[in-house]
């Protein structure tokens, strides 16, 4: 039961994360600042990342190494934004690792839909299939053009700094 409540809240900070991901996303894209939507889309990914480690395994398992990889350019990203305020290179620093962050939650998230809902378990039920790799290499070629575009673009020289 404790369990359950435990995944349950896991998977609800993880949507916040990518919902709220999406939004900075799409203010980068526009060349804009979102404040509040990139507080919290780094305080729920960082929280979807650490709630990850606290589930019951006794092995180092995929998920770990994610979770690890998630955190590393989370930690980049929030010192590019905050202490170096995005000066200089600072600013495709934080593009880049909110980005990858991003993907990497909704990396995750393709995973689980790929284990939960049966239509998509039936398709590649070890997820060594041709619709599952297909999947997550349109998702991942997405996500590098949207970087891309998003790095371009997320450089107003006319915002004050903090």
């Amino acid at each position: 039961m404790i369990l359950s409540i435990y995944t349950l809240i896991h998977v609800l900070i993880g949507l916040v994360g990518i919902f709220t991901g999406f939004v900075v996303l799409f203010a980068m894209l526009a060349g804009k600042r979102a404040e509040g939507w990139t507080a919290i889309f780094l305080s729920t990914t960082v929280a979807t990342s650490l709630t990850g480690f606290f589930f019951p395994v006794h092995r180092f398992m995929a998920s770990d190494a994610v979770g690890i990889v998630s955190l590393i350019v989370l930690g980049l990203a929030i010192y590019a934004r905050y202490p170096c305020h995005l000066k200089g290179g600072w600013r495709k620093v934080y593009v880049i690792g909110a980005m990858m962050a991003l993907y990497l939650n909704v990396f995750v998230g393709i995973v689980q839909a790929f284990e939960k809902i049966a239509p998509l378990t039936a398709l590649a039920p070890t997820q060594t299939e041709a619709p599952f790799k297909m999947t997550q290499l349109v998702v991942l070629g997405i996500f590098v053009l949207l970087t891309i575009v998003a790095a371009i673009r997320f450089r107003d020289k006319s915002w004050s700094v903090p």
